[in-house]
């Protein structure tokens, strides 16, 4: 009988079966079945269909396979019966794991970077995005071109891992790998030259910019729309957002701002994905407030949020830049539950209790995002021409009219704006 291992890529990639493993090598702040769902969601988002879940508790890995030979026979029998195509193991395996464990299984076998690399170079949608992605894969890939199957494939090609790398000139692979490497480093870093010029014109201009972060799934794209207008993928998926998105949005007291929505974030995210993904997230290395979105409704809400801050350190986000909870999906609690959400975030300064899908809370966020962008603002008086319409055009962009006061072919105005958006004003 066919162990469906040789089927072609696509086959493979959409609709296969496949069994998700934890490892438990102990030490995770999640426990297995919260580490189970997670993998099979990120697995079902490339339309795998995942048909069981196994954990199995390594207190000695193995070099050679990472978990016992009883394990692997356990596994082997289950990967039969359920006629799975692929095994998902949610932990890193080294390429001789990966080799080995193909080999007993009779299966494609990928750990958990090579799946969300597969999620990401499906979900790249911009030039941008998929050089980015395409530099991960190869430096993922670049280690694993010796694999054990080659007498189903001579040759198994494809750009993502449950098609495999190439079988033959394994050498030349490896040396066209590293050219190709090259390239897509030398055209990211025209592309964050690129970035860094935008940056460098929005920060001469007086608009801030809000970053959106958090654990993928969290929200921030269905609360990005809600707020913008736009349309940006939002659905009950993991990795919905890959590529960035920008919109100009107004706020109490500020004319205009920059509110940009941003990939989601993992636990364990590949070191290969931070690297290719640097130019992108310096977008929110440079932002002037971040708005931590949380999905308060999971059960593991706080080891998610754990997750994001060590993503943000490792990306180089200032533990000195202003920052926001989002308390999302308020509209998923009922009861007590939702009535002490409730008052522990109005204990609190720095959160605010939201439903980005009902609307719920969401103004009172955007307030407070104001208040906080605005906290080192001061009033003056500023005195203009009656027929001075740039000027007074000038103030309401760039600061909060709190009054003006018409006398004779004169116009006295109060306004508050930040100090360095006086003196700009002073010298234009």
């Amino acid at each position: 009988m066919s162990t469906g291992f040789e089927r072609d890529r696509d086959d493979v990639a959409r609709g296969a079966r496949a069994i998700v493993v934890y490892p438990d090598l102990g030490g995770s702040s999640r426990d297995a079945e919260a580490r189970l769902e997670e993998t099979a969601g990120l697995a079902e988002a490339i339309g795998v269909v995942v048909v069981d879940r196994i954990s199995f508790r390594v207190r000695t890995p193995r070099a050679a396979t990472l978990i016992g030979s009883g394990q692997i026979e356990d596994l082997a029998a289950r990967t039969r019966m359920e006629e799975a195509a692929l095994v998902v193991v949610d932990g890193n395996l080294t390429p001789i794991q990966q080799r080995n464990l193909e080999t007993a299984l009779e299966a494609k076998v990928i750990d958990r970077t090579g799946l969300i690399l597969e999620i990401f170079g499906e979900r790249a949608a911009t030039a941008e995005g998929r050089l980015q992605v395409e530099l991960a894969h190869l430096d993922y890939q670049s280690g694993r071109l010796v694999r054990s199957w080659t007498h189903l494939e001579r040759q198994r090609g494809g750009f993502g891992f449950l098609g495999g790398p190439g079988e033959t000139q394994i050498e030349a692979d490896r040396r066209l790998i590293r050219d190709r490497m090259a390239r897509l480093r030398r055209e990211l870093e025209q592309v964050t030259r690129t970035r860094g010029l935008h940056r460098e014109r929005r920060q001469r201009a007086p608009w801030p910019v809000i970053a959106l972060v958090g654990y993928t799934n969290a929200g921030k794209s269905t609360l990005f729309n809600r707020v913008t207008g736009s349309d940006v993928m939002a659905e009950d998926l993991l990795f919905a957002t890959l590529d960035p998105t920008l919109r100009q949005i107004s706020l109490p007291g500020i004319d205009k701002a920059i509110l940009s929505d941003t990939v989601g974030f993992v636990s364990e995210l590949p070191t290969q994905l931070v690297a290719a993904f640097k130019a992108t997230l310096e977008e929110v290395v440079s932002a002037d407030l971040l708005i931590h979105v949380r999905d308060v409704a999971h059960p593991d809400s706080a080891a998610q949020k754990a997750d994001v801050e060590a993503v943000l350190a490792e990306v180089g986000v200032a533990e000195t830049t202003p920052r926001m909870e989002a308390w999302n999906k308020l509209d998923l609690l009922h009861g007590d539950a939702r009535d002490e959400l409730l008052a522990e975030a109005a204990r609190r300064d720095d959160v605010v209790a939201i439903s980005a899908l009902t609307g719920e809370g969401v103004d009172t966020l955007f307030r407070d995002v104001a208040d906080l962008l605005t906290a080192g603002h001061q009033r003056y008086a500023i005195t203009l021409d009656a027929g001075d319409g740039a000027g007074a055009a000038w103030l309401h962009a760039n600061g909060e009219v709190l009054s003006q006061d018409v006398d004779s072919d004169r116009v006295h105005y109060e306004v508050r704006m930040a100090p360095r958006d006086y003196e700009r004003f002073a010298t234009r």
